[in-house]
């Protein structure tokens, strides 16, 4: 999305279905008996394949041959920051048994 290729409408529907995904707020409220949850598998696949189709190839081409480098930092930086919000909880639990 940050290609400065990808043409705008791309870019809105990405938001759109990020924002939907992330939203409490669904088409149809999770609570219900299945249908609830069906709209998330329906709606959020279709929405990010759209997405994919509005891009053109060959800026899919150019981002897919883009260096493994960055991901792996970025995966790293991921990694490291669920690893210290995993010791905080765990700290934070033994914090409250040593209380007692």
């Amino acid at each position: 999305m940050q290609h400065p290729r990808t043409p705008w409408r791309a870019k809105a529907l990405g938001l759109l279905v990020v924002a939907y995904a992330l939203s409490p707020v669904d088409l149809i409220p999770d609570f219900i008996p299945l249908l609830g949850l069906v709209d998330d598998l329906v709606l959020v696949p279709v929405g990010i394949a759209l997405v994919l189709r509005l891009v053109p190839t060959d800026v899919m081409e150019e981002c897919r041959a883009a260096p493994e480098r960055e991901h792996r930092r970025l995966a790293r930086i991921g990694l490291g920051i669920v690893v210290c919000l995993w010791l905080l909880a765990v700290a934070g639990v033994v914090v409250r048994l040593l209380r007692r």
